[in-house]
């Protein structure tokens, strides 16, 4: 466990929760200022729900222009053509309402604005680049003044993440964005709202806020300050995610999913890197189009089962925490994603053998991947954790 370290806080000003909360969404506009607010939203959620019209409603004449169409994994194209229509509506506010591909493209949005960026290549400027020691190249730029107010439909909680991925279609790899004012500004955690999402969605988003805590307990830079929250996650997230399932309308449930959620992902991702569950998981939703919640109902138990011998008194503190004490935690994690009729092998989610070495070449570029507990190295080393997620760990 790290013992030496610093912080540097996000630049979130308010998180609200609770039933009932998005009620604040036009008070935080006023607050803030905003005279032109442009929306991010979810297709489905805007076209087949009231959700997003009804915020609208409420912020009347200062609502400046939407757009519904990014698809999943952010693709820089989409980005710019966002940015785009941002910047043509006048916005000085950007209101996004969603999961984690909505959060994200706002955060890249208000980025695009700040620097004027028009053309896709134009955010290599702005990527990290890992570099083969596991270290970064953060790239130093000036902060996006464009404030966001999130309001998350998903348990995905990129709204609370300065760290974001966005993926570059010609070479077929998610990419890493970061910088301490990237994270929303205000963030609204409703469960009323949640109750439009899509089972599958939302159980597997469930899974990617345990992936968040699990990878932060197993990491080798995690400190006390991340270990509490990321424990205390893990707990609620099993409690609650199966009384969703059981009842759909169950708002005290979905709303400690929601508060796993912001645990596992609040001042932790920025400073503890995530492992190679994650790493991979980028990979395959860049390459193959796999919803990143679904990577880590696969990934996570294979990187848990590799990753057995290089930290196993953290691994038992995750069984203890999913009260099932010594037993190996990949078994038990595997066994709770099973259990909430969620996939566990690469067969389920669409992976073939073919697709191996394409995925072992692009998680070498992760910094993630360079910093899993146990060290990869190697596109074959790689592949062998690869061998796990095959055979459903």
């Amino acid at each position: 466990m790290r013992t030496r370290g610093y912080r540097t806080y996000h630049r979130i000003e308010r998180v609200h929760f609770g039933a009932g909360s998005v009620e604040v969404v036009p008070d935080e506009v006023r607050r803030l200022g905003a005279r032109r607010a442009f929306f991010i939203v979810s297709r489905t959620l805007d076209r087949t729900t009231r959700v997003v019209q009804d915020i609208r409603d409420r912020i009347g004449v200062v609502h400046a222009g939407s757009y519904d169409g990014v698809p999943a994994h952010v693709p820089r194209d989409a980005v710019i053509a966002a940015a785009a229509a941002a910047r043509d509506a006048g916005a000085d506010l950007i209101v996004t309402v969603g999961g984690g591909t909505v959060m994200d493209t706002g955060q890249l949005v208000r980025l695009c604005l700040e620097h004027d960026v028009r053309h896709p290549d134009a955010l290599d400027a702005f990527r990290t680049v890992a570099r083969p020691d596991g270290t970064r190249h953060l790239p130093e730029y000036a902060a996006p003044r464009v404030p966001q107010v999130a309001v998350a439909t998903t348990l995905s909680a990129g709204e609370f993440n300065p760290i974001l991925g966005c993926t570059d279609t010609r070479r077929g790899v998610k990419e890493i964005f970061t910088h301490p004012a990237l994270a929303a500004q205000v963030i609204v955690l409703d469960a009323a709202v949640t109750v439009h999402t899509p089972e599958r969605l939302w159980l597997a988003t469930g899974i990617r806020a345990l992936d968040h805590a699990v990878e932060t307990i197993c990491s080798p830079a995690v400190d006390d300050y991340s270990m509490g929250p990321a424990l205390h996650a893990v707990k609620l997230l099993v409690e609650n995610l199966p009384r969703t399932r059981s009842a759909p309308q169950d708002l005290e449930a979905r709303h400690r999913c929601m508060m796993g959620a912001w645990l596992s992902a609040d001042h932790n991702m920025a400073f503890v890197p995530m492992g190679a569950s994650h790493g991979v998981g980028h990979m395959l939703g860049a390459a193959l189009g796999v919803p990143h919640g679904e990577t880590s109902c696969v990934m996570l138990p294979a990187t848990l089962r590799f990753n057995q011998a290089a930290c196993p008194e953290p691994l038992a503190q995750v069984s203890a925490a999913m009260g099932r004490p010594g037993e190996p935690a990949w078994q038990v994690v595997r066994d709770f994603v099973a259990g909430l009729g969620l996939p566990t092998t690469f067969e389920e989610i669409g992976v073939k053998a073919e697709h191996l070495a394409r995925i072992a070449a692009a998680s070498m570029q992760s910094h993630f991947v360079l910093n899993n507990p146990r060290r990869l190295r190697s596109e074959a080393e790689v592949k062998e954790l690869l061998a796990l997620a095959f055979a459903g760990a």
